[in-house]
C-alpha cells in the first residue's frame, strides 16, 4: 500500500484548483506513466491538459476505460500538505479523487503485461468546473474516444455506483420594490422574496418523490446576491439553485413549475442527465465478482447524490459506473481516504481486467448478488 499512498501524496501536493498547478500535475502524471513504458499522449481542452494512455492489445479486444480527474475544489494552503493518521490519508483531493487516481494509475501499469483486454486511461482536468458547456470528457467522446465499458473513479467506498442524480442548476431573478431602509414596510424586499421562492421550490411535488436508491432529490441554495446599500430595501435578488433530480424525473417539468411562480425569472440553466446502468450488465457483474474476490465481502450497488461523468459515456451507448475507494469529507476541511482501500481498489481493477475475458466468453455459473443501498455517498 506504500506505492499507492506515496503516489497519492505526490498528486495531492499540487493545488490543482489552479490552471498552472494543473499543468504541472499533468506533466508529472505523464512522466510517471512514460517512465513505466506506457504509451501516453496529451492534448488540451480550454487550455487545460488532458492525459490519455493505453495498454494491452492494439485491436480486436474488449476495451475498458479507466476515467479519473486531476482537478480539485479550492482549499487552504495547509490542505495541500498531506498527512497520515492511522489508515487515513488526509488533505485536499485525497478522496475526490487523487487517492483513487493514484491507485488507478498503478492499475494501468499492472494491466500492461496482459494481452486480452485493452485498457484506456483518461485523466481530465475539469470535472469540478462550474458553468461549462462542454467538458473535456464530452469532447473526447465526440472526437471518437470509445470503449465497451467505463469506470470513473469517483469515491464510492468500494461500492458500484450504477445510478447518479441528474443536475438542474437555475439562476433565478426575483423582483421586489425598493424603499428607504428606515421604512421597509413601504417596499417589498427581493431578498426575502427569494428566500420564500426557495422554500416553495423545496415544497414542490417532485421534492417529495423517492426511488429504490434515493430517498429524495437534493435541493441546495448555492448562491444568493441582493441589495447594494444598507439603507435601501433591495428590489432585485439573484440566486442559484442546484437541484439534483432523480432518474425518471423530468427536469423540464421542474423548470416549468419554478417559472410559473410570481415575480420569478429564470435567466440561465445548466442541466446534466442522471446516470443509470443495469445491474445485470456483464461488465458490472464481472466488476462485482472482482470486488468480492479482492475484499472477501459482498458488493452493493449504490446511487450517488452527486452528478456523474458516467453519463458522458452512457450518452453514446457505453455502459459506465462509478467505482472508487473508501473515505469521506470530500470538498470539506478534513477530506480523507483510507490507505488500505487504495491497495484494495488497485487490486480489484487489475482482477477485473484479468478475469473479464472469461466473463465475456462463458459468464459465471454462480449468480452473485448485487444488492442496493440508499444514496448519500455524494
Amino acid at each position: 500500500m506504500v506505492d499507492e499512498r506515496t503516489l497519492a501524496e505526490r498528486l495531492m501536493t499540487y493545488d490543482t484548483s489552479r490552471a498552472e498547478e494543473l499543468a504541472a500535475a499533468a506533466g508529472f502524471v505523464r512522466g510517471w506513466l512514460e517512465a513505466r513504458d506506457i504509451e501516453v499522449r496529451e492534448q488540451t481542452h480550454n487550455g487545460l491538459p488532458v492525459i490519455l494512455a493505453e495498454v494491452g492489445p492494439p485491436r480486436d479486444a474488449p476495451t475498458v476505460i479507466f476515467h479519473g480527474h486531476l482537478d480539485v475544489v479550492p482549499g487552504f494552503e495547509e490542505q495541500f500538505v498531506p498527512r497520515v493518521e492511522g489508515d487515513r490519508l488526509i488533505g485536499r483531493g485525497a478522496y475526490d479523487m487523487k487517492g483513487g487516481l493514484a491507485a488507478m494509475m498503478w492499475a494501468v501499469k499492472d494491466c500492461a503485461d496482459q494481452q486480452r483486454v485493452r485498457v484506456r486511461f483518461l485523466c481530465v482536468p475539469d470535472e469540478e468546473a462550474e458553468d461549462v458547456d462542454a467538458r473535456s470528457t464530452d469532447e473526447l467522446i465526440a472526437d471518437g474516444l470509445t470503449g465497451d465499458f467505463a469506470i470513473t473513479g469517483e469515491p464510492t467506498d468500494l461500492h458500484i455506483g450504477i445510478e447518479a442524480k441528474g443536475v438542474l442548476a437555475m439562476r433565478i431573478e426575483v423582483r421586489g420594490r425598493s424603499a428607504h431602509g428606515s421604512t421597509p414596510w413601504l417596499g417589498d424586499s427581493a431578498v426575502l422574496k427569494a428566500l420564500d421562492v426557495f422554500r416553495r421550490i423545496e415544497a414542490l411535488p417532485f421534492a417529495r418523490e423517492s426511488s429504490e436508491l434515493f430517498d429524495r432529490p437534493s435541493i441546495n441554495l448555492g448562491k444568493i446576491e441582493g441589495g447594494d446599500v444598507f439603507n435601501r430595501v433591495p428590489d432585485l435578488c439573484t440566486m442559484v439553485v442546484d437541484v439534483r433530480y432523480l432518474p425518471g424525473q423530468d427536469p423540464g417539468e421542474i423548470l416549468a413549475a419554478v417559472r410559473a411562480m410570481d415575480d420569478v425569472t429564470v435567466t440561465r440553466t445548466l442541466t446534466r442527465p442522471p446516470a443509470f446502468v443495469a445491474r445485470e450488465n456483464t461488465y458490472v457483474r464481472a466488476l462485482r465478482d472482482a470486488i468480492g474476490r479482492t475484499l472477501q465481502d459482498e458488493a452493493v450497488s449504490v446511487g450517488r447524490d452527486g452528478a456523474s461523468d458516467a453519463v458522458s459515456f452512457q450518452a453514446v451507448g457505453i455502459p459506465a459506473v462509478e467505482f472508487g475507494p473508501t473515505g469521506g469529507g470530500h470538498h470539506g476541511p478534513d477530506e480523507w481516504v483510507s490507505v488500505t482501500s487504495l491497495q484494495r481498489y488497485r487490486r480489484t481493477l487489475g482482477d477485473f481486467v484479468r478475469r473479464l475475458p472469461a466473463w465475456l466468453e462463458h459468464g459465471s455459473g454462480e449468480q452473485l448478488p448485487l444488492h442496493a443501498i440508499d444514496g448519500g455517498l455524494a
